[in-house]
């Protein structure tokens, strides 16, 4: 038998059931890991004492025959999320200290179905970033290595999948706004799934971009992810956006036959500079879906070439309006100052002094696009661009389109540094097959599909019709099946 911390969700749910392990036993497992794991850096917030407590409440449960679906399944949580009584900075200085008296709508979700938490998990700062690299605690390092040199987990949510991928978790939550789920997940071998707009609440969740947002799992395969974002999913009163529609069970809904699904293929996403194994990568997924019965048609998305740019009006200009709530005056980091300074030099010291490089830069894009004079030749724009983008979808779905299949992203994981000092544009570009799926409000998946020619995993990226994750689950298990992958990084931490 395996380590209980390598172990799946399902695995794991099964052998608790039947009495082959405890919670407590699993626990135990993954804190040892977690230990064992520090030059990973993912885990930022350790909560042993609270997992514990949680992990013997749990084996009550199991043992009164009253054990929900995660019910004793050890969990990482990212940074992102409040949860009481413990460290909830979105790795950002700003919120040094900050310990919410509230626990967010998602995290409260697993906790009724019966999840343990592990800790928190690294990030990049206030969710804005694609390496893990502007996160206040430093980057999370990837388990995957390459010649010594130490990788990206890719970001936002770096800690979350590289705690995945070490197996310091069972699974963990994620968030994505322009692909900060995907992104991750492809670059580290694991599944990570970005549900519809809507399906899981925002409220607790510290914003980025609230039009953008959204919870959800990063686990070992799809079948996990499934049974998390079952419990992470449902109608919550306190967020407006929230979605008031049935959650089904996911789960059940794998079958794996995909016969007679439309699978689209879009010429769009053919970019000028393809690495020729991203392209490989992406004609054997369609090769694998055909042969699993399911017709492979081309599709036209025509405004996809406009997403990365109207993507980087609209959520800098969110973070803008929501990142001006942090003046440390009620909570968080506060400036010294100096005799005689007042309230305009306190908030103009501590914000300079909480917010990283990153978050300043987006912050003043957001405010200039929303600034007179410029609001309609931006913002408003890129709102247009993004209508345009949601009826490209829409019309392909309506021609009877099921699923759409594209590379996850346009390169595997790079060295940590590599990209630090370049163009920030250039680190933009690693979103460019996911921002479309945020601006539109659709499911996304991304799914392990093969390795590169130095050996680092590439993921396969699957969308959805809105509302039918249950259906891109399905797809996502098959294409999972046909692809194999089995591959896991060699310990070397």
């Amino acid at each position: 038998m395996s380590k209980p911390n390598e172990m799946t969700i399902a695995d794991a749910r099964d052998a608790l059931r039947a009495g082959e392990i405890t919670s407590v036993e699993l626990t135990e497992a993954c804190l040892k890991a977690i230990d064992e794991a520090e030059v990973l850096n993912a885990v930022v917030h350790k909560t042993p004492d609270l997992a514990l407590e949680q992990a013997r409440a749990a084996d009550e449960r199991i043992r009164a025959g009253e054990a929900p679906a995660l019910c004793g399944i050890p969990l990482g949580i990212k940074d992102l999320f409040c949860t009481r009584g413990v460290n909830s900075q979105a790795a950002s200085f700003i919120l040094d200290g900050f310990r919410p008296e509230y626990e967010s709508t998602v995290t409260q979700n697993l906790f009724d179905a019966g999840a343990v938490m592990l800790g928190k998990l690294n990030m990049d700062e206030f969710a804005m970033g694609s390496s893990n690299e502007t996160s206040h605690y430093g980057p999370a390092v990837n388990p995957w290595k390459v010649d010594g040199r130490k990788l990206t987990p890719g970001g936002s949510s770096g800690g979350s999948a590289a705690a995945v991928a070490a197996d310091l978790c069972l699974g963990a939550t994620g968030t994505d706004t322009g692909g900060s789920i995907r992104q991750p997940a492809a670059f580290t071998g694991i599944v990570g799934i970005k549900p519809t707009y809507g399906r899981c609440s925002r409220w607790g969740i510290i914003a980025f971009a609230s039009s953008l947002d959204q919870a959800g799992p990063m686990t070992k395969t799809v079948r996990d992810a499934a049974i998390m974002l079952s419990a992470m999913s449902g109608h919550d009163p306190k967020d407006s956006t929230s979605a008031d529609i049935p959650v089904p069970d996911f789960e059940a809904m794998l079958s794996g036959d995909i016969r007679g699904r439309k699978i689209g293929i879009p010429k769009e996403y053919r970019m000028e500079g393809m690495p020729a194994e991203i392209e490989a990568l992406w004609a054997k997924g369609a090769d694998m879906l055909r042969d699993a019965g399911a017709e492979i048609v081309d599709i036209s998305l025509p405004h996809t070439k406009y997403a990365l740019p109207a993507y980087y009006v609209i959520a800098p200009a969110e973070a803008s309006s929501n990142l001006a709530r942090y003046d440390g005056v009620r909570y968080g980091h506060r400036a010294r100052l100096a005799e005689g300074e007042g309230i305009a030099e306190m908030y103009e010291k501590t914000r300079a002094e909480g917010f990283g490089a990153e978050v300043k830069r987006r912050v003043m894009i957001g405010t200039y696009v929303l600034s007179a004079g410029f609001y309609d030749a931006y913002y408003n724009r890129a709102r247009k661009v993004r209508a345009l983008i949601k009826k490209d979808f829409e019309d392909v779905f309506a021609e009877g389109v099921d699923a759409i299949l594209t590379p996850a992203t346009p390169s595997a994981a790079f060295g940590l540094g590599e990209m630090a000092d370049a163009d920030p544009v250039q680190m933009y570009l690693n979103d460019v097959f996911t921002v479309t799926v945020n601006l539109a409000g659709l499911p996304g998946i991304s799914v392990p599909a093969g390795l590169d020619a130095q050996g680092l995993p590439l993921g396969l990226q699957l969308i959805g019709r809105p509302w039918e994750e249950g259906d891109l689950l399905n797809v996502a298990q098959a294409l999972e099946a046909a692809a194999g992958f089995v591959s896991r990084p060699e310990k070397w931490w």
